[in-house]
């Protein structure tokens, strides 16, 4: 069966037109000093770059946190070489690439009056990212950090990863905190935190969102604008048209089939800024529940799922993936240079024939939880209706944004999607989804492997380490190139396809340099707004 753009476009498009705006949302249009921002979920549950778990979080925390390296505004760097110094202000490697020894910069101060940074606070940063934080498996390379210096970090790592400044240096929890802020706050800090960046915290509400004011001892060239309002609005139409009438200046897009066309014809000055790849769409299949445990289940759901045509109803933020990874990311394979068999080309007879030699001639049906909102609810609605037509049957339990993603940190859903932008270091995002180290737990304490891979069958975890202990970046492609062959063989994931970050903003805003890839959140400290 295929599915109908034109039915998905009419649906995608229904919320914006003819619909009043939803009053007591939002307050006065922004002034000439202050930037209003909406994003897509119904409030902030931390601003502690540590422990975000909701993409809406981090267009604060992007403001007001910094890490000792960064990539260019507006882009991904694809090796260690693009990342411009940041808090760190120059670094060098040993011989076999265990050591990594960072020069900080000096005079940098942290927010209110905490003080200047120093190796102390670097140290302590990571220590909480390596034993505390969301994405504890991205940091296992490291065997330790010491300050060996007042303005010196030495690092010494397992092995020698080819890709650190990426897969560990620049990540979300990596971000440098105050130390003597976060002692003396404790849980408070996740509403109450201390940063370097060129914003800082001035208000944290958790049912409407949080205002950031500019860091006027700011080390580097200080914020143009003065203000910096996060609005929380989970309802597209009332995203969609207070930015129409100028309410808000930026917010995240609507990804869902036909939105920017629409939103284009209401107002044809907006501006349009898209990442690419954008979010790695993603389905995780628990393998410790019924049917999902059966390889053959799981090779029926590949086979039930055409990325080309899901992509095709996401235009022009949808491309098709095929492998975990994106065809042109450094371990990612194009379909036809895949072995035959892993290819699972879109046939629905033949994943009814699965099914059956599954012990399901009469077909499956499950629940799995999905958030409203539009990204992921749009490409849930049409994996469920390719997935009918091939005897799987799946009732959507649609969930607010946030309570779904805490729910799939509490393993509470049976094929879950995902949605995160990933920069082209394979290492970070297939240390996220395959480790064993990285397992989702009940109690929420672990991580984003919603698939248990490793622990409920054999994983990839010797490889993982492999690629950490790779001492050139071909050796590092090629085991990750395996590791692909292996997940597609096992499916605890399967790539969807990736979906451009979109963001539409008032032509009154510059932001001062342009988008190409990165994150699904860009900095504002060169924005400027006339």
């Amino acid at each position: 069966m295929r599915i109908s753009r034109r039915g998905l476009l009419r649906s995608g498009a229904a919320g914006i037109a003819g619909t009043a705006f939803l009053p007591g949302l939002l307050r006065a249009q922004s002034n000439d000093d202050t930037l209003r921002l909406g994003v897509a979920a119904n409030g902030p549950r931390t601003i502690d770059p540590n422990q975000t778990t909701q993409g809406a979080d981090n267009w604060a925390t992007e403001q007001m946190f910094e890490q000792l390296v960064r990539p260019p505004d507006g882009l991904f760097a694809a090796t260690d070489e693009e990342y411009v110094p940041t808090l760190a202000t120059s670094w060098e490697t040993s011989d076999d690439g265990l050591t990594w020894v960072f020069q900080l910069r000096e005079g940098v101060q942290f927010h209110k009056g905490y003080g200047e940074m120093t190796s102390e606070d670097v140290v302590h940063s990571f220590q909480r990212a390596m034993n505390d934080g969301v994405n504890t498996a991205v940091f296992t390379n490291i065997a330790s950090i010491e300050a060996t210096g007042p303005y010196e970090v030495t690092f010494n790592l397992k092995g020698p990863d080819p890709l650190f400044l990426g897969s560990t240096a620049f990540q979300n929890g990596a971000s440098i905190v105050s130390k003597k802020a976060e002692e003396e706050k404790g849980d408070a800090f996740g509403t109450d935190s201390i940063g370097t960046g060129p914003y800082q915290l001035a208000e944290f509400d958790s049912s409407s969102g949080a205002t950031l004011t500019r860091h006027e001892d700011y080390w580097g060239e200080a914020a143009k604008i003065g203000t910096i309002e996060v609005v929380y609005i989970s309802d597209t139409t009332a995203r969609t048209l207070a930015l129409v009438s100028g309410e808000l200046d930026i917010i995240e897009a609507v990804r869902a089939p036909g939105w920017i066309d629409q939103v284009k014809q209401r107002d044809s000055s907006l501006l349009v800024d898209m990442t690419n790849p954008g979010s790695f769409m993603t389905l995780h299949m628990n393998l410790t529940a019924a049917p999902f445990d059966n390889p053959l289940v799981r090779k029926a759901i590949a086979t039930a799922i055409d990325s080309g045509q899901v992509a095709n109803a996401l235009a022009p933020m949808g491309r098709p993936s095929v492998t975990l990874s994106p065809p042109h990311y450094p371990t990612g394979w194009e379909a036809e240079e895949l072995p035959e068999e892993l290819r699972y080309e879109y046939d629905p007879d033949r994943a009814r024939e699965l099914l059956a030699e599954a012990g399901h001639p009469d077909g499956i049906e499950f629940t799995a939880n999905i958030s409203q909102r539009e990204d992921y609810r749009s490409t849930m609605l049409i994996v469920q209706e390719l997935m009918r037509s091939a005897g799987i049957n799946m009732n959507l339990n649609v969930m607010d944004h946030s309570a779904y993603h805490g729910a799939n940190r509490e393993d509470q859903n049976t094929l879950a999607l995902h949605a995160a932008s990933y920069p082209p270091v394979p290492l970070d995002y297939m240390s996220r989804y395959l480790s064993s180290a990285a397992e989702v737990k009940a109690d929420g304490t672990g991580g984003g492997n919603y698939s248990h891979y490793g622990v409920a069958i054999p994983g990839v975890d010797d490889k993982l380490l492999e690629m950490q202990l790779a001492k050139t970046f071909e050796e590092y492609v090629s085991i990750g190139r395996d590791i692909e062959l292996q997940v597609q063989e096992d499916l605890p994931v399967l790539g969807v396809m990736t979906l451009g970050f979109t963001a539409v903003r008032s032509p009154r805003i510059d932001l001062g340099y342009e988008v190409d890839g990165g994150y699904a959140r860009w900095r504002f400290h060169k924005a400027t707004k006339s």
